[in-house]
């Protein structure tokens, strides 16, 4: 998930210019990709082009669905299934990364809605020019439109997944609309233009006229949100309320199809209008083409994503022939890869299929609630504690689970920098793996900081206490090494490595309780922060997709473990963490010392990072792979060949 994701010796630099072009080279030679692998794995090709038709598109396992429109979201709603396989197809993002067919991580500004930013006055400014682009009533996208979603992000930051205090928008002093197809943005200090462009421009989407109302039926533009004065306290007042009645109108799945509202669209797919099946609450959608989309691909496809709750279910419908895109099983591949991004023997049972690995840009992790209160009151201070967290991080034998139950495709997380798609951004430290497994280790960390390690029991604090030697702040006398973990259901190996890391925690004592659940309800659950002055009940918690990098393409870090940003779980906070994450974002600063401290810090515990699907192709399907790395569908690049 978005929520839900990488050469040695890193030695990419943020290059400060105020220069368009030069810009756009910095960035490419930021995000190389290493793509020698990928193009040499064998994709049918040619045929003669069959107009038409439709894709029947297996969504991913686990109940992990569409179930959220608004491009304006909460953790709780961030996931890939609702950006990347919903949104972008119905709302282009003002800059769009990744390609069709290709593993590159670079902003595309071919299939983007403006051009790139241009930055002037020492970095402070920021002028940006958008391309003649149309809703589907026929309206043109303009800069109000981009003021309009900045204004709601303005009275609504709180609300916004991707907000950390401090970063977007608080960094901008000022949004004035020059013209209907220039916006001018004044940041509060000199910002990198790289990391700009790669990780808050990228965050708006643009909002259409129709959408600034408060009520059903009311004029467009009547809610005084697109308008308003950036900052003021009546623009806020105004996107407060219009923000109010698109969550009621987005809570409504059953009505997307046929809604005045969300029907409005300025990308390449519109919802099919037809009622009680064009989007249903299990998750299914119908997707159709928007014959109004002003972008350099029409579509021609229509696509059906189809919901499945489990792996078996799914792989029976391919067995049978019921789907055209669909993944394979990792229990079910018939042998061990050698590369997590180089396809294996394909099942024999699957004829008529053609495997791809699709390999997403990010890392896995399970959250620690570091504020939890949990059963025995003291998880949270548990979790605190950086050798408690270095003795689980100790019994996690990545490199074994994925040969075990992923059978190659996969890749061990030892940071926050992905390792693949190849990119020249992750070091030599974080792929050292600084934590190996070891048992041994694991138990001298509990023994030397004052707990009796007791194998397969639960261990205990025998010397409370802050000293170097004792248990750590919180932790009293008898208190236990325990908590509860939940998991995300319906994929077998999220079950088979919950079930080892059980095992191997509690051969040193770690006594850890796992619970499953629905994918929705475990990232309902644990996603969030917890809120200072409310009661933090949940204790650890993996969702088994971990984070993709996107909207925030450049991996600096500042939304996942800033103090108090809005997708830090764990509500990690460490000052030496907030300055390295600073340095990296507005100073000629690389990522290494960044990426290696959080590597050794653990604010989460990193996971095998698994391939996102074995994705299985139709023979007689064209344009899917390889597949973009932020999980983005392009479906109008597909079409179908006669067979």
């Amino acid at each position: 998930m978005r929520l839900k994701g990488k050469v040695v010796g890193n030695s990419a630099r943020h290059i400060r210019t105020g220069m368009l072009g030069a810009i756009a080279l910095a960035v490419v030679s930021l995000m190389l990709v290493g793509t020698s692998s990928l193009a040499s794995a064998s994709y049918p090709t040619g045929g003669t082009k069959v107009s038409g038709g439709t894709v029947r598109w297996a969504e991913p396992a686990g109940g992990s669905t569409p179930n959220y429109i608004f491009p304006f979201m909460s953790g709780a709603t961030a996931s890939v299934n609702n950006i990347s396989q919903l949104q972008y197809m119905l709302y282009r993002p003002l800059y769009m990364f990744g390609s069709p067919n290709s593993q590159k991580t670079t902003l595309n500004p071919t299939l983007s809605l403006a051009s790139l930013p241009t930055y002037g006055s020492g970095d402070t400014t920021a002028t940006i020019g958008l391309k003649t682009y149309k809703w589907s009533d026929g309206e043109t996208v303009t800069a109000n439109d981009v003021l309009f979603f900045m204004n709601m992000m303005h009275a609504q930051k709180a609300n916004w997944f991707d907000y950390t205090p401090g970063y977007f928008p608080d960094n901008v002093k000022s949004v004035v609309v020059n013209s209907p197809s220039s916006i001018e943005f004044t940041f509060n200090k000199s910002l990198d233009p790289t990391w700009m462009t790669y990780n808050e421009f990228s965050q708006i989407t643009p909002f259409p006229e129709a959408w600034d109302i408060t009520a059903s039926g009311a004029a467009a533009g009547s809610g005084d949100c697109a308008t308003g004065a950036y900052g003021a306290a009546s623009t806020d007042a105004a996107c407060t309320k219009v923000y109010n009645f698109l969550t009621s109108q987005a809570q409504n799945l059953a009505g997307y199809a046929t809604s005045p509202i969300w029907s409005i669209v300025d990308g390449p797919y519109t919802i099919a209008a037809s009622k009680g099946g064009a989007f249903t609450t299990a998750g299914a959608v119908t997707l159709v083409p928007n014959a109004s989309y002003s972008g350099p691909q029409k579509a021609t496809v229509k696509v059906q994503e189809l919901p499945f709750t489990s792996d078996s279910s799914e792989y029976d419908s391919l067995l049978g022939g019921n789907l055209d895109i669909g993944w394979l099983p990792n229990e079910d591949a018939t042998a061990v890869t050698k590369s997590a991004v180089q396809p294996g023997p394909n099942s024999p049972r699957l004829s008529g299929y053609y495997l791809t690995p699709w390999v997403l840009y990010g890392f896995n992790y399970a959250t620690l609630k570091f504020e939890s209160t949990g059963d025995n009151g003291n998880a949270g201070a548990i979790f605190s504690q950086l050798y408690v967290r270095q003795a689980l991080q100790s019994m996690v034998d990545q490199p074994a689970m994925i040969t075990k139950y992923l059978k190659g495709y996969g890749v061990p997380t030892y940071g926050p920098v992905p390792v693949l798609p190849a990119n020249n951004l992750v070091d030599s430290f974080e792929q050292s793996n600084p934590y190996p497994y070891s048992p041994s280790h694991a138990k001298s960390l509990l023994t030397s900081h004052g707990w009796k390690v007791v194998p397969g029991g639960t261990d205990t604090c025998v010397k409370p206490g802050t000293a170097p030697n004792e248990c750590g702040a919180g932790i009293s006398q008898g208190a236990p090494l325990s908590f509860t973990m939940a998991y995300a259901t319906g994929i077998e190996w999220h079950t088979q490595v919950m079930n080892a890391e059980q095992s191997a925690w509690n051969s040193v004592g770690i006594h850890v309780s796992v619970t499953g659940n629905a994918f929705t309800t475990v990232i309902g659950d644990y996603v969030p922060p917890c809120v200072a002055g409310s009661p933090c009940t949940v204790e650890a918690g993996w969702w088994g997709g971990g984070w993709e990098y996107s909207p925030d393409y450049y991996p600096s870090g500042e939304t996942l473990f800033s103090t108090g940003a809005g997708s830090n779980s764990s509500n990690y906070s460490n000052g030496k963490a907030d300055s390295l994450i600073s340095a990296t974002t507005d100073t000629n600063t690389n990522l290494d010392a960044y990426q290696n401290y959080i590597a050794k810090q653990l604010p989460f515990v990193w996971e095998p990072n698994a391939d996102y699907q074995l994705t299985e192709v139709a023979n007689n399907l064209r344009g899917v792979a390889p597949q973009n790395p932020f999980a983005n569908l392009f479906p109008e690049y597909w079409y179908y060949v006669k067979k």
